[in-house]
């Protein structure tokens, strides 16, 4: 995730609803980080905020 959140085997993607504007992927058979993605004010990089890690069920 640190080296491409994108990556395919990540299976990330875009949330609807209730986490709409988040994003998702996958890190494990069961396993779900929602985050967003902010700009660091200080150095103007991209980071990767978690909000939330846990099973499908967790955190949907």
């Amino acid at each position: 995730m640190r080296e491409d959140v994108f990556a395919p085997n990540l299976m990330t993607h875009r949330l609807k609803g209730e986490h709409d504007g988040l994003k998702a992927c996958s890190c494990g058979y069961d396993c779900r980080i929602i985050f967003t993605i902010q700009k660091n004010e200080q150095t103007t990089q991209d980071e990767i905020v978690l909000l939330n890690i846990g099973t499908h069920d967790e955190v949907y």
